[in-house]
């Protein structure tokens, strides 16, 4: 009799992990009538368990109206002071209570240098930081983009707690089973309710770190002149001069960076010369001389 008792205790805990594991599942299956519904109950579970509280709500604009929104960024710029430049977005990071998660410097063969930075701002920050970094340099290029991870945070929430009320009932069993195979089959289960606990622990932990911070991707380059800083010609003479001038200058900054490419590689170029005055030397010595041609005369007696 204890045994069957405990059969249909384990069964029914059995049942409630199907019905947990089936919960992303029916919440897309759903009608557009019933998805409010769920949401708000994914909504105050996880409000329950302390995510994304009504306290939360207000302060980042990543969780703006209980939504759970992901920023990120792209910025290429350019600088003719970069130091200064690199400077002054460090100080900008360090403002925003935000950090690097990743940098890199490099120089070019022109000796012109280059820095990547990976930056995390905090969500409410993240609008003040693009246009900051927007006035330090010159702006060449902004992408932004924006992913609203509302929909899988909350039902991960959802499964997260429906696991957990399956671990307390699985521990009140343990506490009553007395026969060894039924301590054994409840301890399995419980293993692996704790693991996927961890699971969706670890998944809400990630979304929560990428709604709360911010991530913008920086280029920053050094350039001897700025790009797209000329204001532009409206009459035939102006942008005629425009292009005259443009085009000087073009050809200026190549004939210098030719230079300065040919100074850092000068080695190299008298290498090439060496060996083309080699060359021409040795097909000079192993031409063959002409034949000399002599005039046959018939003698006729």
């Amino acid at each position: 009799m204890r045994r069957r008792k405990w059969a249909w205790l384990l069964a029914l805990v059995m049942l409630l992990g199907l019905l947990s594991g089936c919960g992303s599942s029916k919440t897309e299956a759903a009608s557009p009538a019933e998805e409010p519904v769920a949401m708000a109950m994914d909504s105050a579970a996880v409000e329950e368990m302390g995510y994304g509280g009504a306290a939360d709500r207000g302060t980042a604009s990543g969780t703006a109206n209980g939504a759970k929104r992901i920023y990120t960024a792209n910025l290429e710029l350019e600088t003719t002071a970069f130091d200064a430049a690199a400077e002054g977005i460090t100080a900008l990071t360090e403002r925003c209570g935000g950090w690097y998660e990743s940098s890199s410097l490099s120089s070019r063969g022109s000796g012109y240098r280059y820095a990547d930075y990976t930056v995390r701002v905090p969500a409410e920050q993240y609008r003040a930081f693009l246009s900051e970094a927007g006035e330090l340099c010159h702006l060449l290029y902004k992408d932004e983009y924006v992913e609203d991870v509302s929909e899988v945070y909350y039902d991960t929430a959802g499964r997260l707690k429906t696991q957990q009320v399956k671990l307390e009932r699985l521990q009140a069993l343990l506490e009553k089973a007395e026969d060894m195979e039924d301590i054994i089959t409840i301890e399995s289960a419980i293993s692996e309710t704790e693991q996927q606990i961890d699971d969706l622990s670890g998944t809400l932990q990630h979304y929560d770190a990428k709604v709360d911070y911010a991530t913008v991707y920086v280029n920053l380059r050094e350039v001897g002149r700025l790009s797209n800083v000329e204001e532009p010609a409206t009459g035939f003479g102006a942008q005629l001069a425009a292009a005259f001038s443009s085009g000087w200058k073009h050809f200026v900054s190549g004939v210098q960076d030719l230079v300065i490419g040919l100074a850092y590689g000068w080695m190299w170029v008298l290498a090439a010369v060496v060996l083309v005055a080699l060359a021409v030397r040795k097909l000079k010595k192993k031409k063959p001389a002409l034949p000399k041609l002599h005039k046959k005369e018939d003698q006729q007696e």
